[in-house]
């Protein structure tokens, strides 16, 4: 299993951004705002980052992308087939973020979408198959 993470797995247009934001559902943790929506044309999980001044300067900033985009590698076969952007909240430090503390916070998040989406699927099908 390569641990890449291709460009067409990311989330890079403002667009995009705004339709997850608008279009979808956000869900919280401690630490994270995440917002979901329905995988884009390539039916595909996305994902985008967004972390402003708040969280901290430049240095800050970039650890926390660093160590997201490391636990969103790491567990790629996890991620459901949905635009997933994740922002942080303003009171995560970023010298306390480290690996064990994101997939504490996100993965199980990412399984409960893994269910909805699945179960989402499974429903429209059923209901598909039955018309």
């Amino acid at each position: 299993m390569s641990l890449t993470w291709p460009r067409e797995r990311r989330i890079t247009r403002r667009a995009e951004y705004q339709a997850c934001y608008s279009g979808g559902e956000r869900r919280f943790t401690k630490y994270f705002i995440v917002f979901c929506s329905p995988a884009g044309p390539s039916g595909i999980g996305r994902l985008g980052l967004a972390v402003t001044k708040k969280c901290g300067n430049a240095v800050a900033r970039n650890r926390i992308k660093r160590v997201l985009r490391s636990m969103f590698r790491l567990h790629q076969h996890e991620m459901p087939p949905m635009d997933i952007v994740v922002t942080p909240k303003k009171h995560l430090r970023a010298d306390k973020l480290d690996l064990a503390l994101a997939e504490a916070e996100l993965l199980p998040l990412l399984h409960d979408l893994a269910a909805a989406n699945s179960a989402a699927t499974l429903s429209s099908g059923s209901i598909g198959g039955e018309a």
